[in-house]
């Protein structure tokens, strides 16, 4: 079972318990992200399942950067050094709490760039977002469909990783921007 679905399962799990009390589903939204990357705990990093479900039942909550420096400091200490599948686990984590500040539904980034969607079409801050095209001309389009088409040269899922990241911090000052003028 792979990270997003059992993070997928997981929040439908927590809405039902709560059953209407006091459930924000306006807030129980998760991004979609795919950056062409595996993204798990191996069984043979932690052999155990329940352990491994445990983990991803931890790390679905975890949402700040000093939260997943923490989990991943935990995981050296208890199974070794991190394998590759872990540290993108990591990365996609942090992306998915960038995607949510920004308020952007998915993600999708290969060896050429990024789409990205914003949720309910709209940005926080249109102006900003105009202004972020504009200076970075070519390199970023506006669809019809309110998809931004950001292009770049990432032919490793680390590159995809890091690239992604940086763009979605930039996206999260803007869309921030405006409500700090607020």
């Amino acid at each position: 079972m792979g990270f997003e679905l059992y993070q997928s399962m997981l929040e439908e799990a927590v809405a039902a318990l709560k059953g209407g009390e006091g459930a924000d589903i306006e807030d129980q939204w998760s991004p979609r992200i795919n950056l062409g990357t595996s993204v798990l705990i191996p069984e043979a990093y932690v052999p155990d399942l329940q352990v491994r479900l445990g983990l991803y039942r931890r790390l679905a909550m975890v949402e700040s950067h000093e939260a997943i420096e923490s989990f991943a400091a935990e995981l050296i200490d208890r199974f070794g050094a991190l394998p590759e599948e872990v540290r993108h686990l990591l990365d996609i984590v942090e992306i998915k709490g960038l995607c949510r500040q920004a308020g952007i539904e998915q993600i999708d980034a290969g060896p050429k760039g990024a789409v990205i969607a914003f949720r309910k079409k709209s940005f926080a801050n249109p102006e900003g977002l105009i202004a972020f095209i504009r200076d970075e001309g070519a390199k970023v389009k506006l669809q019809p469909d309110h998809r931004l088409i950001y292009y770049a040269n990432w032919q490793t899922p680390e590159a995809r990783l890091t690239g992604a990241s940086a763009l979605l911090q930039r996206l999260v000052k803007i869309a921030a921007a405006v409500k700090q003028a607020a």
